[in-house]
């Protein structure tokens, strides 16, 4: 759980250690047994989760941490506020009354601009189950340091289109009765 829900550097690395651990016991039970099998894998696993270690507390861990201080730093600098692109995906999103929507999944940039063209948001479902997913052309969306507001009810976000997995427009037109 720890690894598969990605809930940061920090998390994801610890995940990663309790893999180890669990990959170094069963390599020496292999051992203890004389089962080549056990002691192959689990020599094969430790070294995997050796580099997940690795990547998850030393390379992401400095990249979100980069990123986080620039962040904060703008927040005290007389500059435009910051926040990472990757913070995106799971921002919450809420409607222009402060109510919870769902979250952000994603955002779809242009690349002749470099400009955000829409934001999808997930809301309703589970853990990803029964989840309904709508663009929010980027016009309608405010940027926050922690949050995303629509500048829409939630009866108008509901009426937004659902995508369709693996089937996302290439733009996105601005929901009607819109300015």
């Amino acid at each position: 759980m720890m690894t598969a829900a990605n809930l940061g550097a920090r998390v994801t690395g610890l995940g990663f250690v309790v893999f180890t651990l669990g990959s170094v016991c069963w390599f020496v039970i292999g051992i203890r047994t004389g089962q080549t099998n056990l002691i192959a894998s689990n020599g094969f696993l430790t070294l995997i989760n050796i580099l997940g270690i690795w990547r998850w507390f030393g390379r992401q861990r400095s990249y979100e941490n980069g990123g986080k201080s620039a962040e904060t730093a703008s927040w005290r600098a007389a500059t435009p506020a910051l926040f990472t692109a990757t913070g995106i995906a799971g921002m919450a999103v809420e409607d222009s009354a402060g109510k919870p929507l769902g979250r952000a999944v994603e955002a779809l940039i242009e690349c002749a601009t470099g400009e955000i063209s829409y934001i999808v948001v997930a809301s309703g479902g589970v853990g990803g189950i029964a989840e309904s997913l709508r663009a929010v052309p980027r016009d309608r969306v405010d940027f926050h340091s922690e949050r995303l507001r629509v500048a829409m009810a939630k009866p108008e976000f509901a009426g937004l289109s659902i995508l369709l997995d693996g089937d996302w427009p290439a733009q996105v037109q601005p929901p009607s009765g819109a300015a």
